[in-house]
């Protein structure tokens, strides 16, 4: 009997696929449905910053100082009361979910200051969460804020929060940090129990007609794993902290590489939103057939198999294999 049980921020779960927050987690009915065709948890849509920040008068010195002098200010957001649930809705859908289905439920919030993140944190832990992603996005516009400054703001955050709810936190890493496994130390030092790797931010785009700059979303491609599956191999076994790869993942195949390079679960959304929620069953049984035409007992059993730690040349996950690409490749004679 083929064994695809994980574990991922000190829970077990019965395989390593994990729906990741999208507009899907906001019906009580689909996560039903995310159950039933063998999603192992579900983390639920963000909670944004700005939807806390209009119930609080707890406003962190990020938000306070010069709300019209950086791109995150409240002014260039619409009104969030009118987004999804708000904070009082977003408590009761915890409740709710969590008395529908078994499997493990994960709150999301979004932001980049602690402002109302702690007393959130706390209610969703009450409201029955049984682990806390933050999804932190904060986009330095000022030249005069340092790096060092940005990675200390992510560290408090975290331990701020990590010391107010017992539940486990993950990080919702970007890709963006000069020195990515130092920061992804330093967080689990700060109490994360796990990081996901990574965050895909939305960038906007300006309409040539209009003349005015349009939000544009794009699901994720298979072509974006190669970035995480880099990252979750370098980290593997160097840190106390649980991996998950999210952007990317649309096959049974982008599981099992993500398993192989080091990951506890692999999170779908782009996948969900294009092909529907019962494609799930189909990854599932790709997933378990692949394994027992290839001989593998268990999920365990290919965790980190493919790290970079565990593979003959360990240059090919670091800038040392960045010259044999390219010398591998010639152009043809016409």
């Amino acid at each position: 009997m083929i064994d695809l049980s994980t574990t991922y921020l000190h829970m077990s779960l019965k395989n390593p696929i994990v729906a990741s927050a999208s507009p899907l987690c906001e019906n009580l009915d689909n996560i039903r449905r995310m159950e039933d065709v063998g999603v192992a948890a579900v983390v639920l849509h963000s909670l944004f910053e700005e939807q806390i920040t209009l119930q609080s008068v707890d406003l962190d010195r990020y938000i306070s100082s010069g709300s019209e002098s950086f791109a995150e200010a409240l002014s260039y957001f619409p009104d969030m009361r009118y987004y999804n649930l708000g904070p009082d809705g977003y408590l009761e859908h915890i409740r709710k979910a969590k008395e529908m289905v078994d499997i493990p439920i994960i709150a999301s919030l979004n932001g980049y200051s602690s402002g109302g993140w702690i007393r959130y944190a706390k209610m969703m832990e009450e409201a029955g969460a049984d682990a806390l992603e933050l999804n932190i996005y904060y986009l330095a516009t000022d030249p005069q804020t340092t790096s060092q400054e940005i990675e200390r703001m992510y560290v408090e955050l975290v331990q701020n929060v990590t010391n107010s709810i017992q539940i486990p936190v993950a990080v919702k890493l970007s890709p963006y940090f000069s020195a990515t496994a130092n920061i992804a130390h330093q967080l689990t030092e700060a109490g994360a129990k796990g990081l996901v790797l990574f965050n895909r931010f939305y960038q906007p785009d300006i309409d040539l007609e209009t003349l005015e700059v349009i939000p544009n979303l794009t699901l994720s491609t298979p072509a974006e794993l190669r970035l995480r599956l880099r990252w979750v191999a370098i980290l593997h076994d160097q840190l106390e902290a649980d991996l998950a790869v999210t952007g990317g993942v649309h096959t049974a195949a982008d599981v099992i590489k993500s398993m192989m390079a080091g990951a506890n679960v692999s999170m779908m959304t782009s996948a969900l939103l294009l092909r529907g929620i019962n494609y799930v069953s189909r990854v599932y049984m790709d997933l378990l057939t692949w394994m027992e035409e290839n001989e593998y007992e268990s999920i365990h059993q290919m965790q980190g198999s493919m790290s970079q730690k565990k593979v003959g040349d360990p240059t090919s996950f670091a800038r040392a294999n960045y010259m044999k690409v390219l010398r591998s490749f010639a152009l043809r004679e016409q």
